[in-house]
């Protein structure tokens, strides 16, 4: 796999759009991170469930490893290109496009209940 041919799974997904941080791109689904691409173009990252993780790391180690620290024990999961596979890191990808995509959902359910919850008692 190449960081180009990450890219082009991660704005495969709807809604999905390029951005930066930290000086190199990420992906982004109703303005949350769901993968980057790492500086030096040799890995990238996903955001998993730490379930997940423990999954995809499992039945792929040299595909995939925990990021550093904190990041890591919270799901993030680097991607290393020179072993990955389009198949599977798409699948990592999906998963971590629809948690983020899920959460927005519930976000706004949340905002609208307030807003009408606010609305009713004035």
């Amino acid at each position: 796999m190449t960081p180009q041919d990450f890219r082009r799974l991660a704005l495969a997904m709807e809604d999905a759009v390029e951005s930066s941080h930290m000086n190199h791109p990420d992906f982004r689904v109703n303005g949350k991170i769901f993968a980057t691409i790492h500086a030096d173009n040799q890995q990238g990252m996903v955001k998993l469930t730490p379930e997940q993780q423990e999954r995809f790391v499992r039945e792929n180690p040299g595909m995939f490893q925990p990021a550093a620290g904190a990041w890591g024990r919270g799901g993030s999961t680097m991607v290393i290109f020179a072993a990955a596979t389009e198949e599977v890191v798409g699948e990592a990808m999906t998963l971590a496009w629809q948690s983020l995509g899920r959460q927005a959902s519930k976000d706004r359910s949340v905002r609208r209940r307030k807003a009408q919850r606010i609305g009713r008692t004035r």
